[in-house]
């Protein structure tokens, strides 16, 4: 078992004094026209010098903010599609990856730590942060976090598995935990999860949902990622004894059943690296889509062909039983290349969907009609 501060007491602040960048104007080196969407459906570039954009959050006032992976950058956008201001707030940190935002301070999460900045969309060229938690482990697999703050005020962080499959401290590793918006009370919520990168509460159920990747060695075109339903705490999603709620696994899953764990709710393309997910909660889109779940696939490789690098739609009959799993965007993946991978996914007050992709540096904006 890791030992693991509860709260940091010690604060470090960094004063980032970065000159904005110019306003940017929707390039058109970027081949959206390859894109292809519903009927009615339009993507246009919000803004297109974000390298390595992976997940967002926004701010109260309308500022998104942007981590990163391998950028070791957060970035912060103010404006609107085609003329936006990129900041960079922060610069040399480890694998900056997860963005949340409560009252008025966005949060953080590097590797090993979550830090915090305090009313931050007041001082964009003057940023400075306080370390809250400095407690997890340094990994190379999985380390990196998304994080989001859930309706009972909780920040949810996930520990990724360590490994590509293994049983490493399955009561620490694989797991959902929460804590406290100070850094303090942390606690497991999930386990049996090998590594999300995404999830999102339903819409009036307040149920958390998220996506799971994945293992890669049991085959070309399995298992499926998953889309998980963590409806209470203490849940056990199987890894690594049992994939994609109907494979045992042939190494860890001696003396076990998938009937032992919570079972997907949708089982997902294999190997197609879902990551962020959102509910839809605006109304600019068809009444088909509010509150159906959007999947930035961020692509990976099956049977030496490239699969996901797009975004599905899984579709929720009334019950919030998953019906249809389909694509809703895809063109990214061009034969045997891929010119942008798709991240993280965020509702705009207006009803618009932005989607990074860290491969293209850019955020795009979904919209519908005349959106």
């Amino acid at each position: 078992m890791h030992k693991r501060s509860l709260l940091v007491l010690v604060v470090t602040t960094l004063l980032l004094i970065i000159a904005p960048s110019v306003p940017v104007t929707a390039q058109s080196n970027l081949p959206l026209n390859s894109i292809t969407l519903p009927e009615g459906f339009n993507i246009e570039v919000y803004a297109s010098n974000v390298p390595n954009a992976r997940s967002m959050v926004l701010g109260d006032n309308g500022t998104l903010f942007v981590g990163t992976r391998q950028a070791g950058n957060v970035y912060a956008i103010t404006g609107s599609a085609g003329a936006t201001q990129v900041y960079t707030i922060a610069q040399g940190l480890n694998s900056p990856n997860g963005v949340a935002f409560l009252n008025g301070s966005l949060y953080v999460a590097e590797n090993t730590r979550i830090l915090r900045f305090d009313n931050i969309e007041a001082n964009l060229s003057n940023p400075q942060y306080s370390v809250i938690y400095d407690g997890f482990p340094e990994q190379n697999s999985h380390g990196w976090k998304f994080i989001r703050f859930g309706p009972d005020g909780k920040l949810y962080v996930p520990i990724g598995m360590p490994c590509n499959i293994c049983d490493a401290d399955l009561s620490y590793y694989g797991t959902i935990m929460r804590m406290n918006p100070d850094g303090s009370g942390l606690e497991v919520y999930a386990s049996g999860i090998r590594n999300t990168v995404g999830f999102d509460w339903q819409p009036g159920t307040n149920v958390l949902w998220f996506t799971d990747n994945g293992v890669d060695t049991l085959g070309a075109d399995r298992p499926g990622d998953e889309l998980n339903q963590a409806a209470v705490a203490g849940l056990n999603f199987g890894f690594p004894y049992c994939h994609a709620g109907e494979i045992v696994d042939p190494q860890f899953g001696g003396g076990r059943t998938c009937a032992e764990f919570t079972p997907p709710m949708q089982v997902l393309g294999a190997h197609v690296a879902a990551l962020g997910m959102r509910f839809y909660t605006g109304t600019m889109f068809p009444a088909e889509y509010q509150n159906q779940i959007f999947i930035a696939e961020h692509g990976g490789s099956s049977t030496n062909n490239l699969v996901g690098y797009r975004v599905t739609l899984v579709t929720l009959d009334a019950g919030g039983k998953a019906i249809s799993y389909q694509p809703f965007a895809e063109g990214w993946l061009q034969g045997a290349n891929a010119w942008g991978r798709p991240v993280d996914l965020q509702v705009l007050p207006d009803g618009s969907l932005l989607l990074s992709d860290d491969r293209a540096g850019a955020i795009y904006r979904i919209s519908y009609g005349q959106g």
